[in-house]
């Protein structure tokens, strides 16, 4: 992530005074044209790092300039330390630089919260998306740069497009480009794409943009597509566990007050009925749909599908 290496570059400089651009790329696992052009941000950022040349040259900070974190309160230190379980090897690599700059006591609340917490983005059974992008992605978000794109659809060929990038959005493990196109804003699955060109025409973006809000509307704009459902299913006791691994990887589902002995209820938000059916006909008679009506039809037609095609044969007599 490129904003946990800016400041990982900026406390290593502090601590360090000088540093070449070859000693930082090694420090943070990766390469030096990255952090030239980290560097560089960080100019633009206004944060006076200047290069010095020559055989013992180096970066360094400009007149003991400092990254000063004693603003901090307990429970912004708590909440960036608690994220240092998300797979990301930049994060990972910049945290504990942080944490030495951080004054006490914020140094033990920060321990405890690494000790006591772990973000998993991925839901039981499935892994986070493989999204090769995300740093080119990020760099042409930041250039304000249209990118070019092969973006294969579900069960498509990859087609190319040109896009203006608005911002990158990873959920629950996922990683999303909301981007301008000629149709207006389209939301594409990194995973999904298999190139990136970056090029060298200035993306228009919207004045005052709001990346939150853009997903926001992105992710109402998916329901209304999608024919999102709300599910109300009964399952029995002994497969709970086993429907919210198979169903919490992929959708929403939250228990529910209501359901009979031997009973637990639960609301499952689903992006379609067909879906819905889909999921939960493995599970047989041991998960009941209370509702809505169409889901328990589309059941029954699976079911029936089913015997249709699998049922034995007849005893030849």
């Amino acid at each position: 992530m490129r904003a946990d290496r800016l400041v990982a570059i900026v406390l290593l400089l502090q601590a360090h005074g000088q540093v070449t651009a070859a000693r930082l790329a090694e420090l943070l696992e990766t390469s030096e044209r990255t952090i030239r052009r980290d560097l560089e941000a960080l100019c633009v950022a206004g944060v006076p790092v200047y290069s010095q040349r020559g055989r013992h040259g180096g970066w360094t900070l400009l007149g003991g300039h400092r990254l000063d974190l004693t603003g901090f309160t307990v429970e912004e230190a708590r909440a960036l330390f608690q994220v240092g379980g998300i797979d990301s090897p930049g994060l990972r690599s910049a945290l504990p630089k942080v944490f030495a700059a951080l004054p006490e006591p914020l140094r033990e609340q920060a321990r405890e919260a690494t000790r006591t917490t772990v973000v998993d983005p991925a839901g039981w059974g499935r892994r986070p998306d493989e999204a090769r992008f995300v740093d080119e992605l990020r760099d042409a978000v930041m250039a304000r740069v249209q990118v070019d794109i092969d973006y294969a659809k579900p069960g498509g060929v990859a087609e190319s497009r040109r896009v203006h990038p608005y911002g990158l959005v990873s959920k629950g493990g996922v990683w999303y480009l909301l981007a301008g196109t000629p149709k207006g804003r389209r939301t594409f699955r990194v995973s999904r794409i298999e190139r990136v060109r970056r090029t060298g025409i200035a993306a228009e973006i919207p004045d005052g943009l709001d990346l939150a809000g853009e997903w926001e509307s992105a992710q109402r704009d998916f329901e209304v597509r999608m024919r999102v459902v709300q599910v109300v299913v009964d399952v029995a006791e002994k497969w709970v566990l086993a429907f919210s691994a198979a169903m919490g990887g992929w959708t929403d589902v939250h228990e529910e007050p209501g359901s009979s002995v031997g009973w637990r209820r639960f609301t499952v938000s689903v992006p379609h009925p067909r879906a819905a059916a889909i999921h939960l006909a493995p599970f047989g008679g041991d998960v009941r749909v209370v509702s809505p009506e169409e889901v328990r039809t589309e059941l029954a037609r699976l079911g029936a599908a089913l015997v249709a095609t699998n049922s034995p044969p007849s005893a030849i007599p």
